[in-house]
Parts: C-alpha cells; structure tokens; sequence
C-alpha cells in the first residue's frame, strides 16, 4: 500500500536533482537507440521550429525596438521542440553523454546521434531560411521587408566582426558557444523537471532568454540566421559562415553542453535509474 509520504510526493510538480538526473540517465539512453529515420526528420523539425524562432525574435524586436522582447519570444521555438520530444543538436550535447557517462550509452551511439541530427537540423533550418527569405522578397522580386532586413543584420554581426577580430574573433565565438550551451543545456534539463505542462515551458524559458538577450552563440539558430541573411542578399560566403561562426560556436555547444552541465550534474548528483521519475511522468527534452 502507497504511504501517504510517496502519495504526496507523486502529486508535487517539483521534480527533485536526483530523480531529474536519473531521468536524464533514461532520456539519454533512449535516444541513443533511436532510428536513423527518426533523428532525422525530428532534427529538421527541430531545425525549422528554431528558424520560427529566430524570425518571431527578429519580428518582435523591430516593432518594439526591445531587444528584450526578442529574447523572450525566442524561447517559444525550443518550447515546441521540448514539448514534441524532438532532436536538437545542443540538446543532444547533454542528453548523449550523459547517457554516455551512466554506462547507458557507447561513445559510438553518441556520436551517430549527434551527426544525424546535426544534418536534420540543418536540412530544417535551410528550408525555412529558403521559405522565409522567398516570402520576405515576394519570391526575390524585391527588397526583404523590414524583418527580412534584420535578419540581414543580425546574420552579418554574427560573422564579420569575429573575421575582422582574426584568431582572437575566432575563441570569442567558440566562448560564446560554451556560454550559450551552458544555458541552452540548463533549459534541456530544466524541460524534466517539472510534472505539468506549464511548469515544463516556464523552467525551460528562462535559460533560453538569457542566453538570447546575453549574445552568445547557437549552432542550429545560426544554421538559420546566417545562411538566411545570405539568401537576403548578406554580403557572407559560405567559408566565411563556416570559419567564423559555425565551426567555433559548434565545438563550444559541445563543450558547454557536455561538460559544464552534464558532466557537472553526474558528478554531483551520481544518478540512478532506479532513482527516476515515474513512468511518462517526464517529458524528454532537447
């Protein structure tokens, strides 16, 4: 029989840092055996959704002039991606290894999961960018619209000025990558530590905000912001975009992801499955 202690310990939203981590271990090693099929198209559902993001954040700060507001409504994107369970390659970077570090996961499995869904969000970020920068020029007859003409912007300011900054530019980006997924990370992680809905979207906004309004860098949103700005007529190249924004800024998602929340947490905490969160009582989150 169910003591009254445990009956109410089901019913608070609260999820303590022991059964979070243990649900980690458990989310982790799930995804670890997903199907090929599946990483990719959850990863360019991810990829497009994030784009969604990044134009709302984009549409928000022209009518307000409030960077701020950009911030908070950029998080709507990785509240969708939370909440359907889909793949985020920076979501991947704490999930995988932390799998990985509970013996629930080989370093094989972690890197197929992030290669594949590294591509679909790529492959989903491209086609947004492509549907959104044709809508933006009436099907490139025109100049982009107003939103259209931030992306613009906001694609050159995450390219030219670590170029111009020479080596010295290029660790700036890989930091702000560190930086980012520290909190993009902390978000994953804070998506199972509520029982509800609502607790699960708040917990999960937070991080993304800050890491939004703060600058840092995000692989997948610059997988859309900066090849977008490039269709809008953003004088960038291709290798430009590779060099100096993402390559650095993916190896700092990694780093920030991998280690300064996962690695932090397992160490801390030593998760258990036998310590999880009952069944279904989670949602798993990227």
């Amino acid at each position: 029989m169910i003591n009254a202690k445990l009956m109410l310990e089901m019913t608070l939203d609260y999820v303590s840092p022991l059964e979070l981590t243990s649900s980690m271990l458990e989310s982790g090693a799930k995804k670890a055996k997903l199907s090929v099929s599946d990483l990719l198209i959850r990863g360019i559902l991810a990829g497009a959704f994030l784009g969604m993001a990044a134009t709302l954040s984009d549409a928000a700060t022209v009518a307000t002039g409030d960077a701020l507001v950009g911030a908070i409504m950029f998080s709507f994107g990785f509240v969708i991606i939370a909440l359907l369970n889909l793949e985020l390659f920076t979501g991947a970077c704490v999930m995988l290894p932390f799998a990985a570090f509970g013996g629930r996961a080989t370093t094989g499995q972690v890197l197929r999961n992030w290669v594949y869904v590294y591509i679909g969000n790529l492959i989903g970020s491209l086609i947004y960018a492509f549907l959104y920068a044709a809508t933006s020029t009436k099907f490139f007859t025109d100049a982009p619209d107003p939103i259209g003409a931030k992306m613009v912007a906001v694609g050159v300011a995450k390219v030219m000025p670590y170029m111009h900054a020479g080596v010295a530019g290029w660790w700036t980006a890989l930091l702000k990558g560190v930086l980012c997924n520290w909190l993009v990370a902390l978000a994953s992680v804070f998506a199972l530590i509520s029982r509800s809905t609502i607790g699960k979207i708040v917990a999960a906004w937070l991080p993304i905000t800050a890491f939004v309004a703060l600058g840092f860098e995000h692989s997948v949103a610059n997988m859309f912001d900066i090849p977008g700005a490039m269709m809008l007529g953003a004088p960038i190249s291709i290798s430009q975009w590779l060099v100096w924004n993402e390559i650095p800024v993916t190896i700092g998602n990694i780093i920030g992801g991998m280690i300064f929340t996962g690695l932090a947490l397992y160490v801390t905490y030593k998760p258990t499955q036998s310590a999880a969160a009952p069944a279904g009582m989670a949602v798993a989150a990227e």
